[in-house]
């Protein structure tokens, strides 16, 4: 529904309404979405609907991360400067920098897990130690990725997001280390050729080492893609899988309610074919009891005419003979 003034009333704004569903916890949430995808399509919104039937089911460890963000605004809003301090310090290669960020992340990433355990809990759902794991991993890639960064700042985390690389002291480690250029070696002039020689020598071995260095960069950097590509499809077949077993649980339950109604229905069709063959039964007799008392009434009628017609006669007949009294 819309108001006069084109937005969309309380409760139909489609953002509104993925906060909500992000909010819930796994088990509710494939009911709500359909509930209000369908009512967004009975309000002709069918864009709304669509969005809204596209919104996928979170994980434990989702809502978990979600649950967070929403409980604890102000440590959420502390994290995620955390994050941007890291990757700047990280894009800098400050090495410095990065030692200190990084004993910050790995206390406040701790420190953040521990919270959303304890919220989860308070909420009914306690969290396993791989579902715990897989929330840490979350924290983490918000530290490490302004995408799920913004994901997570939104509250609408489906599944464990992965970090593209580590933080930390293992950055620290990568960052390259500045290398003064050799001082030229001093050579008797006898040697120069044979010098030349060896230079040519070590630069080809140098600029081989090189290649083999940008190599292997290359087939790590793929293989961190690769497992990046991994791990999202698998939070996807995750996801997918939680929400066809929540289907399924809720297909389950709605079946065996349907049941209970069949068989309370089969109850009392079977009473109800008892009282109708009660009531033939009832009828078949009332039938035989009205024909008796026709027959009866009948019979009635009829010696009650003959009693009147001979008590006529016979008033007649007395009435003759007094008058022949009178004459005589």
């Amino acid at each position: 529904m819309r108001r006069e003034d084109g937005r969309s009333a309380p409760g139909d704004d489609v953002e509104a309404v993925l906060d909500e569903l992000y909010a819930l916890p796994p088990s509710d949430f494939v009911a709500r979405r359909e509930e209000r995808a369908a009512r967004a399509r009975t309000r002709r919104r069918a864009e709304d609907a669509r969005r809204i039937h596209a919104a996928r089911r979170p994980t434990l460890a989702g809502w978990a991360a979600n649950l967070l963000r929403r409980s604890r605004p102000d440590e959420a809003r502390r994290f995620l400067e955390l994050g941007r301090a890291l990757r700047e310090a990280y894009a800098t290669l400050d090495p410095g920098g990065l030692k200190e960020l990084s004993a910050q992340r790995r206390r406040i990433v701790s420190e953040m897990s521990r919270q959303a355990a304890a919220l989860a809990r308070e909420a009914g759902h306690p969290l396993s130690d791989a579902v715990l794991r897989d929330v840490e991993t979350t924290l983490r890639a918000v530290l490490a990725d302004p995408e799920a960064a913004a994901v997570w700042e939104a509250g609408r985390v489906e599944g464990v997001l992965t970090p593209p690389s580590e933080f930390g002291a293992e950055a620290v480690a990568a960052a390259p280390a500045r290398r003064e250029p050799p001082a030229p070696a001093r050579t008797p002039r006898g040697d120069t050729a044979a010098a030349r020689k060896k230079d040519a020598a070590a630069r080809r071995k140098d600029a081989a080492a090189e290649r083999r260095r940008a190599e292997l960069r290359e087939r790590a950097a793929r293989a961190r893609e690769e497992r990046r590509a991994a791990e999202a499809r698998l939070g996807e077949r995750r996801a997918a899988r939680e929400e066809a077993a929540a289907a399924l649980a809720e297909a389950g339950e709605r079946e065996r309610e349907a049941g209970e109604r069949v068989a309370a229905l089969e109850e009392q069709l079977d009473r109800a074919r008892t009282e109708r063959e009660r009531a033939r039964s009832g009828l078949g007799e009332a039938r035989e009891r009205d024909r008796t008392a026709a027959r009866d009434l009948t019979g009635a009628e009829r010696a009650a005419a003959a009693a009147a017609l001979r008590a006529d006669k016979a008033e007649q007949a007395e009435q003759a003979e007094q008058a022949e009294r009178g004459g005589a």
